[in-house]
This record gives C-alpha cells, structure tokens and sequence, in this order.
C-alpha cells in the first residue's frame, strides 16, 4: 500500500490538478483555465478564513457580469436531496431567474451572507431602484473542521469576495467556501472544470464550480479508490462522521431557457455519481444552472433545440466530475479543533495505484 512521505506530499506549485496529472475527463477541449471563469461575464472570488485550529471557513462569490433585479439572468435549480440551505430556490424554480451573484458558505453563515449580499446590491447600479432583492446562497457543512457554530464570516468577508472577484484562473481547494470542506473521506473544497461545446454550429462554454462536501467512497477512472489505497492515515480517514453536502454551480453563453438550465442543473447533481456520491439522507445535493444572455433581449441567437442539448448534458457530466477531482487533489490539509484531520487526495500514489 503506498505511504504519504508527509502530511501534504507535493509542494504547492507542483501539478494537482486533474487534467495535468492526466486524469481529464471526457473528449471535449476545456477554456483556457478549465475554470467556470472561461465562460464570457463570470468572475469568481474568494475570502478565507483561518485561525487554528478553531476556524476553516470563508465564502466564494460567483459574479455574472451586470446581473441585478433589473437585469436577471435565465436560471434553473435542482435539488437530488434537499437537505440544506439554498437560499433563494422558490423564486428561481418559479421564475426562472437569477437576480444577484451566487454565493456559497458555512451552514449557519448562510443567513448572514445573504443580507451582507442584499446591501451589497442595493449599493450598486444593478439595484438602485430596486424594492425587491432574492439573495442566492449556498452552503455546505464544514462542522467537521471548524468552529461552525461561531458563524466566522462576517459582512466584510462577503464584501471582500464580491469586490475581489476576477476572471482568470480560480483557486481550488481549501478556499474560500471550501475551507473546511471533506469529501469522499478526503480533505475537500472548491473543484471548477470547463468545456468548449459545439451547439448548432456555434462554440459555447459551460463552466461549472463546485463546493464539494459529501460522503461515498471515491471512483476515478472506474475504480475505487478508498483513503487507505492511497496511505491515508486511517485515523484520519474515520474520525468523526462524514457529514455535508455538495453545491454545483453551472454557467454557461448558450441561449438557453430557464427550463432547459433547469434540466441541464438536473444533470450537474446527477454527475456526483460518478465519483462515488452517496446522497445520504443529511446530504444536501444542489445544482444551479444559469445562461449569461439576459432575459428578455430579442437580439442574440435563437434559444437551442431540445434535441441539440446532449453535447451540453456531456459536458456538465464531465466537468462536475473532474471539478470534484480537482477539489480532493487541490486541497491540503486540516486539523479541526476537535482533532479530526482530513487530508487531500495525494497525486503520487493515486497514479501508482491507477497504474
């Protein structure tokens, strides 16, 4: 059985991600930062916290270029299992769309997020009349490995993840939301994969990010792959309960409606299986799928075909899956302040045991 010759195997600027360790998935050519950020108008940041070992925790925001009450953006939801928090849902499944960036949390700073975003708009232009603001926020558990019950985040977290939102390449890992993330008996976090797609004789771009925190047993490449195959400590891999959800975030530039982003956010969580996701019953398993071509504007291309979609459900299964692999192998790892560790999933003996 392979051994971790230390607690984070490779340094920092050595590959982690899935597609340099070639372990891509599917056939399709990523962006140039095989990040949710390819897709035109979207920018991602972060704000981390951590003061151990008492607190791993922080925000991401999501941003779509000019996306406010005034101007929404064609959105769907689905929950695989609806455990969680997902603040805004109602009015997105009724109206399908999306009025504020996306931000993702802790479980019990949900709440707090959520207003610091509601004043953070109606500071903006996008939210200068506006009367009415449905804040979207996502959250998964990180109780594990934080303090989940001081509510670490605070307004000027949030604010500083709005404001420093930037397209580019995006940090994975232990970040931002995923600070205090596992999953799959791994240390886990924020994982983000795109794919270039041609739609009725056009390119488009899906992009998806992930804040993955869910229980199963891992599959890569077909295979199994259990803490210990790979020299996990075991006393780390079985301290403490595996508790926590996933929440998957899809954008795409293709002229999409609300309903099929809907069946396209239905895919995202169905993707999860892949990798081994068990949707227990304390699992929140979220998807949602926004288009960056604002509702209501006649000019652009016509909305495509239901029957030209499957390209685009491709690509959502193969993105979500490699955003998760990116999520174990990115991450480093934590010692919470009850003694549970979790540790990434180390490159060197996964390939070895990959063959």
């Amino acid at each position: 059985m392979p051994t971790l010759p230390s607690p984070d195997p490779l340094p920092p600027t050595e590959p982690r991600r899935a597609r340099q360790l070639g372990l891509g998935v599917g056939h399709l050519p990523t962006g140039p930062h095989n990040a949710l950020t390819d897709v035109p108008g979207i920018r991602v940041g972060h704000t981390t916290l951590i003061r151990p070992p008492r607190v791993h925790s922080g925000v991401t925001a999501i941003v779509p270029e000019g996306v406010g009450p005034d101007s929404p953006l064609p959105a769907g939801v689905f929950a695989g299992n609806g455990y969680g928090k997902l603040l805004g849902t109602t009015q997105i499944a009724e109206l399908g769309a999306l009025e504020t960036p996306v931000l993702l949390t802790s479980t019990l700073s949900a709440f707090r997020v959520a207003d610091a975003l509601v004043g953070w708009i109606l500071e903006r232009p996008e939210g200068a009349a506006a009367r009415s603001v449905n804040p979207v926020v996502g959250e998964c558990n990180d109780g594990l490995l934080s303090d989940i019950r001081a509510r670490p985040v605070q307004e000027e977290h949030v604010r500083a993840a709005l404001d420093s939102a930037s397209a580019g390449p995006v940090a994975e890992g232990s970040v931002g939301a995923g600070t205090g993330m596992t999953a799959l008996g791994f240390k886990a976090g924020i994982g983000t994969s795109s794919r270039r797609v041609p739609v009725e004789g056009r390119e488009v771009t899906l992009g998806v990010l992930v804040q993955a925190n869910f229980a199963g047993t891992l599959r890569v490449s077909g295979r199994t792959v259990a803490p210990a195959d790979v020299g996990v400590p075991a006393e780390a891999s079985a301290s403490g309960p595996e508790i926590g959800s996933c929440m998957i975030v899809t954008a795409t530039d293709a002229p999409l409606d609300a309903r099929q982003l809907t069946r396209l956010a239905r895919r995202s969580v169905y993707a999860l299986a892949r990798v081994g996701a068990g949707y227990g019953h304390g699992s929140g398993d979220y998807g949602l799928a926004f288009g960056t071509r604002p509702l209501g504007t006649p000019a652009g291309p016509a909305v495509v075909p239901d029957a030209g979609l499957d390209l685009l459900f491709g690509a959502v299964l193969d993105a979500v899956e490699e955003a998760v692999l990116n999520a174990l192998l990115t991450a480093t790892v934590v010692t919470g302040p009850y003694g549970h560790t979790r540790y990434p999933l180390p490159p060197a003996p996964l390939l070895a045991l990959l063959g």
